[in-house]
């Protein structure tokens, strides 16, 4: 592992046990076993190690996707399993999936292609399932905001206590992902009964 990976592994765990204010440069200089200069040999500032820790995450998403789509499932079916590894990831890690996805006034070339080169597998995945005809017509990437808002948004919800299975919302954010994919699936079974919808005339 390089010096730079190194340093944010270390920024990462600091991340996780204490939040973004937990994170500077000396702490994870220290962490590493490093002088108090050296994290600014790879970073000009904490904002560009915060960048660095979130360019990562969706770095090893992506990964994750990838041997997903490698598995030769159908689409639909590595879709969803990209969906609930998605929430997986940030049930178990949401200081960072809020900092990857929160508000950046000024992110880096490293985290934009990150953040783009991830999007750009999960819309091609959404295409790949509507030239199958399992999910409706229409902009692809419309239709994968449409997934991620609905993972994102539930995820959000279980981790500030107004979800789960035995709770508010009668669901854990996985449940409500694979509801999602009843709705929108062209093949036309609902989420609870898995019966058939009728068509209308």
């Amino acid at each position: 592992m390089s010096t730079r990976d190194s340093l944010i592994s270390v920024g990462a765990k600091l991340l996780d046990r204490g939040g973004v204010v937990a994170v500077t440069l000396r702490a994870v200089g220290r962490g590493a076993g490093l002088s108090h200069n050296a994290p600014y040999k790879h970073f000009a500032s904490k904002e560009d190690l915060l960048a660095a820790i979130a360019a990562r995450e969706l770095s090893w998403q992506r990964e994750a996707m990838q041997r997903t789509d490698a598995a030769r499932l159908p689409p639909l079916q590595a879709l969803k399993m990209m969906m609930r590894g998605y929430v997986r990831w940030a049930l178990k890690y949401p200081a960072r999936f809020k900092l990857t996805f929160g508000s950046w006034l000024a992110g880096t070339d490293e985290l934009t292609k990150a953040a783009e080169s991830t999007r750009s597998l999960l819309i091609e995945v959404v295409k790949a399932a509507q030239a199958r005809r399992d999910l409706p017509r229409g902009d692809p990437e419309r239709l994968a905001s449409l997934f991620l808002a609905l993972a994102h948004g539930a995820a959000d919800q279980a981790l500030a206590g107004h979800l789960s299975s035995e709770g508010k919302g009668h669901a854990s954010p996985e449940q409500l992902v694979d509801d999602l994919f009843g709705y929108v699936s062209t093949k036309g079974v609902t989420p609870k009964t898995g019966s058939r919808r009728r068509k209308t005339k």
